[in-house]
């Protein structure tokens, strides 16, 4: 890790001192720029003052250079921009690496109880592990790497996100080059589902005999325009103004389904232009693995360049967006029927390319996702890709919590090869919560093709299922009790379809002693005659006696406490057998409760 945290450092380095030379270039540039706008101011004078048109040449060239200065300060700005995000995405990973710092997304919005995993292993939220894996920018990239974490894939699909992802995870400026391009980009919730909107809708065409008209009145008014500078016959002037009055009329019959589009038309137009540099820098690269070649070839597919398309389209609307000006938009629309044409080339581009963008977005995302789980395989280098196999084989050596850093971090091993169901006992603060959720935590990031927190696993395609974390439902007017049941009974339905990992930390609480452990046992029962593979954490030390009952499918394993000079100690490390060690009483009359 220390190696990792010296290259985010060195890379800050470069960027900052990257950053300054672009700043004193700019602060340069910006100083000629004045002196070039104030000879463009005396060149104009002097004209005006005398009238010798080699003030006009000056003044045309001095423009001209204005104009180029402009340029150039507007290239320099988004270098700029670029470098300060490079600078602020190693900053981010220094400080999580340093102290735990999570700045990023954590994609609460994605919190949702009926989820099978989800909301019980913590996965969205503050500190979760959706928080320390995003480093999505963009609205696409995010809700796909959420997705990917709430639907894990099957067997060969795992082999291939593995290979995507440990490929992009070494091609680190690159990676980071894509997260920056994406911090600059204007994105938003609201523009991108804007944008999805009108890609989607049925827009309706214009009619023939405007198009026609569209590009005859203008050939018309230059005509007359000619005429009248040739012959200064007054009424080809007056036939041009009244020609320009019908222009700016007839271009109001496109103003209706414009103004529908233009509040946001600007910000969409920002956006897309955004997306045609992040998708131009992918189209440009090579990848090895097949995953990431499907993703270039969606880009680039027969020769369409998405980039430049989506680039084309952002200028359209950056163009319709200048309705909103009056006198730009009296003045072009009566002189050629500007918007007409500009709405005629949207509804063209559209036509064109409306399927083709939607997957474009889709494989945005989908990069965006991938860069952020190759960042986490970057920044664990110790963690492995674990071995998949379609036996229903799970095991893991020195599993963890990826959360909880190496230092102190506390590893086991454990095989679900022979006995498939694990009866977990263990007094409170132990460790079983914190082991069962890495090994749901782990059994999901397997899915998706991400390394996991283990030097070994062999894992297989597997559904998960956990009831840890449950709560009254006042809004559906249902019960603790109530909603365990409904989520055990789902539980037990899946099982009878697929394989079926289940994880449950003591359940039915909310019973009298009698009621539990009858309960337990029987739906321990039911779980292994599915031949499901998983866990349950219980303080009924009874309940353990099921294993003597099926040893060839349960087995007993436990967290130990020791009582040392008067203080709880623990290893959290798991062993055979049943908890021996009490520790709540010990804990209550240490905290003078009793």
């Amino acid at each position: 890790m220390s190696s990792i945290l010296t290259y985010y450092e060195s890379k800050k380095t470069t960027h900052q001192e990257k950053y300054t030379e672009l700043n004193s270039k700019f602060n340069l540039l910006g100083t000629l720029r004045l002196i070039v706008f104030g000879c463009l101011c005396v060149s104009t004078y002097l004209f005006f003052q005398n009238y010798f048109f080699i003030y006009i040449a000056i003044g045309g060239v001095v423009f001209t250079l204005f104009l180029y200065l402009l340029y150039q300060l507007e290239k320099l700005s988004r270098k700029k921009k670029i470098q300060s995000a490079l600078i602020k995405i190693n900053e981010d990973e220094i400080n999580f690496i340093q102290s735990k710092i999570m700045p990023w997304d954590d994609g609460s919005e994605f919190i949702s109880p009926s989820n099978p995993y989800t909301y019980d292993l913590d996965f969205f939220g503050p500190h979760s592990l959706f928080q320390a894996i995003n480093r999505t920018t963009l609205h696409t990239g995010k809700q796909t790497l959420a997705s990917h974490i709430s639907s894990p894939l099957e067997g060969d699909k795992i082999l291939e996100n593995q290979k995507a992802i440990s490929e992009l995870a070494e091609q680190i400026e690159f990676r980071q080059e894509i997260q920056a391009l994406g911090k600059i980009t204007n994105d938003s919730e609201n523009s991108y589902h804007f944008l999805k909107n009108w890609i989607d809708s049925e827009e309706s065409n214009l009619p023939s005999w405007l198009t026609i008209y569209s590009y005859l009145a203008p050939a018309i008014l230059v005509m007359f325009g000619v005429i009248y500078f040739i012959t200064g016959n007054a009424t080809f002037s007056s036939f041009m103004g009244y020609l320009f009055i019908a222009n700016i009329l007839v271009s109001t019959l496109i103003m209706k389904p414009i103004k529908k589009q233009m509040n946001t038309s600007g910000k969409v137009g920002a956006l897309l232009k955004g997306y045609s540099v992040i998708i131009k820098a992918i189209e440009s690269r090579k990848f090895e693995s097949a995953k990431l070649q499907r993703m270039i070839l969606t880009f680039n597919n027969d020769d369409i360049y998405a980039s430049t398309h989506v680039k084309k389209l952002a200028s359209l609307f950056t163009q319709l967006d200048s309705i909103l000006n009056l006198l730009i938009s009296i003045l072009t629309n009566g002189i050629a029927l500007y918007h007409v044409h500009v709405y005629k080339s949207l509804l063209k581009w559209k036509l064109q390319h409306s399927e083709n963008i939607n997957s474009w977005l889709l494989a945005l995302g989908e990069f965006e996702a991938f860069n952020s789980l190759a960042g986490f395989a970057y920044n664990n280098p110790d963690f492995s890709y674990p071995e998949i196999n379609n036996k229903n084989k799970l095991q893991f050596k020195d599993l963890g919590h990826p959360l909880i850093q190496k230092s102190s971090r506390i590893v086991n091993d454990i095989d679900f090869s022979k006995e498939h169901f694990i009866l977990l006992t263990g007094s409170n603060m132990s460790g079983k919560s914190t082991f069962l959720r890495s090994l749901g935590i782990n059994v999901i990031l397997a899915g998706i093709g991400a390394p996991i927190c283990a030097t070994e696993a062999t894992v297989p395609p597997i559904k998960v299922w956990v009831s840890m974390r449950l709560s009254d439902s006042l809004e559906d007017n249902e019960s603790y009790f109530y909603a365990e049941v409904k989520r055990l009974k789902s539980i037990i339905e899946n099982a009878e379809k697929e394989n079926t990992f289940v994880l449950l930390d003591e359940i039915f609480k909310g019973t009298n002693s009698d009621d539990k452990r009858m309960g337990t046992v029987e739906v321990i029962k039911k779980l292994i005659s599915k031949n499901v593979i998983g866990a349950i954490a219980t303080h009924d030390l009874e309940v353990c006696d099921t294993t003597k009952e099926y040893p060839e499918k349960l087995i007993n394993k436990c967290f130990e406490v020791e009582i040392i000079n008067d203080d709880l100690h623990f290893d959290y490390k798991l062993r055979n057998g049943v908890c021996k060690n009490k520790s709540a009483t010990f804990l209550m009359k240490k905290m003078n409760v009793i």
